[in-house]
């Protein structure tokens, strides 16, 4: 299925008990990452022989208990969905992006919404560009915040000696205890995050870098599920390089026929 011109799926009520609730995903695919040095957007640069955002729906569509998602894509974006890189089911394109990713994330609410999710169900927002995502990591975050009261995001503790700088030089050292490095997916009720976006709307989302922070602006507190150093976010060119090898050191042989690659 060529997303240019999707088949919405439609998110109807489940069926049963009015208190169910479910899961949905939503990547935010609309910027250009400018920092990568690419010809095109860098979620649409080919990795392992496909753009670099298939292999995040892939992994993502992969989780059984997503229910569906969305790629949230700018309202010009004219990529055309490559043969060899199957559309996952239950997943739709909308060109709904804004000029900053939490307006894209809050545009993508509405479209979740407006396709018939729920303000409880919960929405795992995921980066485009953390293509080494695994359905144990979206698992394992599932497990950790379906039961919780806020929701959560996957995180790093801080491995580094943090230096604080001025002037190109170091002004200071900073303690790294409790810091945490964010992560993605970040998990959090749909009606509850869309309602911390639009809070925000007025300052033009100013400050809000990530979904955990909207949140906190709001007075939540979201836990922090320890995540995996493979889940980082390509961002420079190099990245790619780094990226392709692990690609290629999980997938062999009759492997990447049915993960829809080309050998």
């Amino acid at each position: 299925m060529n997303p240019n011109t999707p088949k919405s799926p439609s998110f109807d009520a489940p069926q049963g008990s009015s208190a169910a609730t479910r899961f949905f995903a939503l990547v935010p695919c609309a910027g250009s990452g400018a920092r990568a040095e690419t010809a095109q957007p860098k979620q649409y640069q080919l990795v392992f022989g496909v753009p670099m955002v298939a292999h995040t729906l892939r992994a993502l569509s992969a989780v059984e208990r997503l229910a569906g998602g969305i790629l949230v894509v700018a309202p010009d974006d004219t990529f055309e969905w490559p043969a060899n890189a199957e559309w996952p089911d239950h997943w739709s394109r909308q060109a709904c992006g804004g000029a900053t990713r939490a307006h894209s994330v809050y545009n993508g609410l509405l479209a979740l919404r407006a396709q018939g999710a729920g303000d409880t169900d919960w929405v795992l927002v995921h980066d485009a560009a953390r293509c080494l995502i695994t359905p144990e990591m979206v698992n394992a975050l599932i497990d950790a915040c379906e039961g919780d009261a806020v929701g959560g995001l996957l995180a790093l503790p801080l491995p580094d000696t943090l230096k604080l700088e001025s002037h190109g030089r170091v002004e200071s050292t900073v303690a790294r205890e409790g810091k945490w490095l964010a992560q993605t997916p970040q998990m959090f009720r749909l009606g509850a995050l869309l309602k911390a976006l639009q809070s925000q709307i007025a300052s033009d989302f100013q400050g809000v870098t990530d979904e955990a922070s909207a949140m906190e602006m709001a007075g939540h507190h979201p836990l922090l599920v320890k995540g995996n150093a493979m889940n980082f976010k390509v961002t420079y060119r190099q990245d790619f390089e780094l990226v392709e090898a692990v690609l290629k050191s999980r997938h062999t042989g009759d492997d990447l026929n049915t993960q829809g690659i080309k050998k």
